[in-house]
């Protein structure tokens, strides 16, 4: 479970970096968040929203507990990357310009398959647990 953990943080820090460090020009509107919107042809006002949704994100990843809002997390983290290559390609940048976006669809599938693999691990060691200590009780 050690092993879990550790390649799980491996992932997750990174993740919750790279996206905490886009959100907070995007909810601050900053002028070169600004201008990315202008270039990709979205309104200025969808620039908070994804901000906050990002934040919101990266914050139901990190606290404890929460599976199912956990699902929806990763969920967003991945809509917002494709939405932002997607964009990127459909304005003809070049593929160069992806290569943040590859490295976060990595982070996010390393950190989402190895949340999985601690959560197991997790409630395998509970139930056994909770077997060894029935079995205690009959035994008495």
């Amino acid at each position: 479970m050690k092993r879990n953990t550790l390649i799980y943080w491996i992932f997750t820090g990174p993740l919750a970096a790279l996206m905490l460090v886009g959100s907070i020009p995007d909810i601050m509107s900053v002028p070169d968040a600004v201008e990315l919107f202008d270039h990709l042809g979205y309104p200025h006002y969808l620039l908070p929203f994804l901000g906050i949704a990002k934040l919101l994100g990266v914050a139901a990843i990190l606290i404890p507990g929460f599976p199912r809002i956990k699902e929806w997390a990763y969920a967003g983290l991945v809509f917002d990357l494709a939405g932002a290559m997607y964009s990127s390609m459909a304005v003809g940048d070049p593929a160069g310009s992806w290569l943040a976006v590859i490295i976060g669809f990595l982070f996010i599938a390393g950190s989402y398959v190895f949340y999985h693999k601690r959560s197991k691990a997790a409630a395998s060691i509970r139930s056994h647990s909770a077997y060894s200590s029935e079995n205690a009780q009959i035994q008495v």
